[in-house]
């Protein structure tokens, strides 16, 4: 309990989402995927679509995924849906499932290069309201921080500390979606937090820790 009252100020409260504009370029990208009627699978890719892609394009970011690359990247995410969507058995959930994949594709996209630091500047979103724009850059800057943490983390321990921690899955859903018997992930679990408390620690004594 100590450990996630100690970084619960730095996680999210809400999940960065698409806009709509974004939304619908997929869409319509995913509506010229769709298998023909007399050979759909049970699961209808644009249902699951709708049900789940602002948790993918939550998930993604906070597995590595800068903002700029989301789109892209959670498009790549319901393509393999896409091609496997026949093949689901039905065995874990389908939310669990797509975790999986987004945690694959996520490790990926981290390994090929693509990646680069973000800055976070001092000025906020240009969207943001007067009465709202020191939460929102606070906001801004916790996530920052967050992502910094989370980015001394392997992808392992990172994909578990995420969909345990912050998507607050069941342990069992976890080690299904990542591939792994319950006791590693458990393992896992365990490191990614003595990292994670590290990393709120040194943030801390830096004077960088949200009041």
């Amino acid at each position: 309990m100590a450990l996630s009252l100690a970084y619960a100020a730095f996680l999210p409260v809400a999940a960065p989402l698409a806009s709509s504009a974004v939304q619908r370029r997929a869409e319509k990208h995913l509506v010229s995927l769709q298998t023909p009627a007399h050979d759909r699978p049970t699961l209808d890719l644009a249902t699951v679509f709708r049900d789940n892609a602002p948790f993918a394009w939550r998930a993604l970011r906070r597995l590595g995924v800068p903002e700029r690359d989301i789109e892209d990247v959670c498009q790549e995410v319901f393509v393999i849906v896409h091609r496997r969507l026949g093949d689901f058995e039905g065995r874990s959930s389908v939310r669990t499932w797509i975790y999986g994949i987004c945690a694959r594709v996520a490790s990926d996209y981290r390994r090929s290069g693509r990646v680069r630091r973000e800055v976070v500047t001092d000025a906020p979103p240009d969207d943001v309201g007067e009465p709202d724009q020191h939460d929102a850059l606070a906001m801004k800057q916790a996530r920052a921080t967050l992502d910094r943490i989370l980015d001394t983390l392997d992808d392992d321990k990172r994909s578990v500390f995420v969909l345990y921690e912050i998507e607050q899955l069941q342990m069992a859903d976890v080690a299904e979606a990542l591939g792994c018997p319950l006791q590693t992930a458990y393992s896992r679990l365990h490191a990614a937090r003595k990292l994670v408390q590290a990393g709120i620690e040194r943030v801390a004594q830096e004077g960088g820790a949200p009041r």
